[in-house]
C-alpha cells in the first residue's frame, strides 16, 4: 500500500514540475494584449485575448473583445504558430508568436479578422508584449 501511494505521489509531483505558464502582456493606450503560453511535457497550449476600447485618434470606433485559444506548434527557436480552426470554413487564424527573453511579439493572418474585427487585432504592430514575471 505505501508503494503504490508513494509511487502515486512520484507520478504527480513529476508531472507538477513539468508544467509551466507564461503571461505576457501588452498594454497601449486602451488597447490591452493578453498571451498565455501553457507547456505541459511536449504540449504548448497558447491563449490570445485582446481587450480594445476606442483610443482618441479613433473615435468612432466601437469597442471589441476577442479570443483565440489552440494547441500551438512550434515553428522554430523561440517561435510558435497558434492556429483556430474559423468552424464551417477551409481557413484558419494563425497567430505567429516570436518570444524574446523578456516578452513576445505577435503577427496575424488575414483570416484572422474572423474572430478579431474593427479596431482588434491580435497582432502587437512590432510592440512587444512583456513578460509578466
Amino acid at each position: 500500500m505505501r508503494k503504490i501511494l508513494f509511487l502515486a505521489i512520484a507520478m504527480l509531483a513529476s508531472g507538477t514540475a513539468a508544467a509551466a505558464t507564461d503571461h505576457y502582456l501588452l498594454r497601449d493606450g486602451n488597447h490591452v494584449q493578453h498571451l498565455k503560453v501553457t507547456t505541459l511535457g511536449k504540449e504548448i497550449n497558447a491563449t490570445v485575448d485582446v481587450d480594445f476600447e476606442p483610443n482618441p485618434d479613433e473615435a468612432g470606433k466601437h469597442a471589441c473583445s476577442a479570443m483565440v485559444s489552440d494547441e500551438a506548434k512550434s515553428v522554430g527557436e523561440n517561435e510558435l504558430v497558434l492556429k483556430k480552426h474559423i468552424e464551417g470554413q477551409a481557413r484558419s487564424c494563425s497567430v505567429k508568436i516570436k518570444l524574446t527573453p523578456n516578452g513576445a511579439k505577435l503577427e496575424q493572418s488575414e483570416e484572422c479578422t474572423y474572430f478579431a474585427a474593427g479596431i482588434c487585432s491580435f497582432s502587437s504592430n512590432d510592440k512587444e508584449l512583456v513578460k509578466v514575471k
